[in-house]
């Protein structure tokens, strides 16, 4: 297996996630040959990003009233192994890089054996919700960040 480009140590990254879903896959996630489809790991990843966020709360209630919005900027996938209808998958999430008014999160996913099928990262940035400009941080969302190395599910 390759590794990508922003995994600097496999091992250590692999075992520095703690947070995860499990998944399982769907027919209407595949294609022809059984296999899911290449769109389907961004929706795995939006799932499990957002029930990490929810748990950490990171961004409290949103509502109409919220000034506050979290925008992917992007989004990358890496298929490192097939991953089939019928199968059930664990996708990981955690916070690999904070800034001042983004976030750097990382994926893996992992089938029933314990292989990493998937690896991922992605860019979220906080932006004011009316002037549509990047936000900064709170003290508060920084600290609920900073202290996610153990969280669960």
């Amino acid at each position: 297996m390759k590794t990508p480009n922003y995994i600097e140590e496999f091992k250590r990254w692999k075992e520095s996630f703690s947070f995860y879903i499990p998944i399982d896959i769907r027919f209407s996630e595949t294609d022809m040959f059984g296999h899911v489809n290449n769109v389907s790991p961004f929706i795995y990843f939006e799932q499990a990003r957002i029930e990490y966020m929810n748990k950490i709360g990171l961004f409290g209630d949103l509502d109409e009233n919220t000034t506050k919005i979290p925008v992917v900027s992007d989004l990358q996938c890496d298929y490192l192994s097939q991953i089939y209808f019928g199968e059930q998958i664990n996708v990981f999430v955690k916070t690999a890089h904070i800034g001042n008014t983004s976030i750097d999160i990382h994926y893996m996913a992992t089938n029933e054996k314990g292989d990493i099928c998937l690896a991922g990262r992605g860019r979220v940035v906080q932006i004011h919700a009316e002037k549509q400009k990047p936000e900064p941080f709170s003290e508060d969302q920084l600290e609920r960040l900073q202290n996610t190395d153990q969280i669960t599910n």
